[in-house]
């Protein structure tokens, strides 16, 4: 019987991970080798990952995602190192991840990198450290020349040179048509929806509309015009790290109608194959609006 690409792929990768499994340097168990289910892994998750996105419906591809990136500081504690180099490795993960998303054909990428609670809750030398590294990921985005940048977030509780940096990428990368990402600053759902609230009552106050006739039009719509994101897609799907299952007031209006896939591995530690099967579940469902 003819055997078919994949097959015969999956084949070969398999006998070269059998080798690399059996091989005697593959045995030893020092530092200085490689691992043997890490080698195994190597050969074959390219093809599996391959096969994945060949079998991926194209109709039914989310076109806004939103990914909560935690669990980089579990992550540090995990592998000896100290918490910026957790938030770092985070940072280094956000493009691979930007590039998996259009691999698929996703439009809108939302990344919550700090929330509005972290700019009170965290110590103050712990967020010095985090915001210098938010601003040099997004800058670094920005430079690529790929992505269009638009920071979502109370800007204002920011401090003055970080909400700087992050309009001047939003300035920086306007006009290019290619993956709109927001990058979600000092971000919470209810202050979004709090800051919609005030938006739509200073619009309609401008233009001498009572608060008695307001009261008498006012509709959901009128507020999702004011929100962070207007003008974008709700998130089709939402994808949070760490095995954490809640939202957190994440994108809390839009997400009404989402679908939500929660993650074991850790922010750093997510994978292409990670993302791939968050999009083979969410291809798979059948989505009830409102139901």
């Amino acid at each position: 019987m003819r055997r078919s690409p994949w097959e015969e792929n999956t084949r070969s990768a398999v006998r070269r991970a059998v080798a690399v499994a059996e091989s005697p340097v593959t045995r030893r168990y020092d530092r200085s080798v490689v691992n043997v289910k890490d080698a195994v892994r190597r050969v074959l998750y390219p093809a599996y990952e391959s096969r994945v996105v060949k079998r991926l419906p194209h109709d039914q591809i989310p076109k806004h995602v939103g990914v909560m990136l935690d669990g980089n500081r579990r992550w540090a504690k995990a592998v000896g190192l100290n918490t910026a180099e957790g938030y770092q490795a985070g940072a280094d993960n956000i493009r691979p991840l930007l590039g998996w998303c259009e691999e698929v054909g996703v439009e809108v990428v939302t990344l919550w990198l700090l929330s509005s609670d972290n700019l009170t809750n965290r110590p103050p030398e712990q967020l010095t450290g985090l915001l210098a590294i938010i601003e040099g990921a997004v800058e670094s985005l920005a430079e690529a020349g790929r992505w269009r940048i638009h920071p979502v977030g109370a800007l204002d509780l920011l401090p003055t040179g970080t909400a700087e940096r992050l309009k001047a990428a939003e300035e920086a990368t306007r006009d290019i048509d290619g993956l709109l990402v927001n990058v979600a600053v000092g971000y919470g759902g209810r202050r979004e929806i709090a800051d919609a609230v005030r938006a739509l009552l200073a619009d309609h106050a401008s233009r001498g509309t009572s608060l008695e006739e307001l009261a008498d039009i006012i509709d959901v719509e009128h507020i999702a015009e004011h929100l962070y994101t207007k003008g974008q897609p709700d998130p089709d799907l939402v994808i949070r790290t760490s095995g954490e299952q809640r939202l957190g007031g994440f994108l809390l209006w839009q997400s009404a109608n989402s679908e939500f896939y929660f993650c074991e591995a850790l922010w750093p530690d997510f994978r292409r194959v990670d993302f791939l099967r968050a999009i083979r579940s969410y291809a798979a469902r059948e989505r009830r609006f409102g139901g």
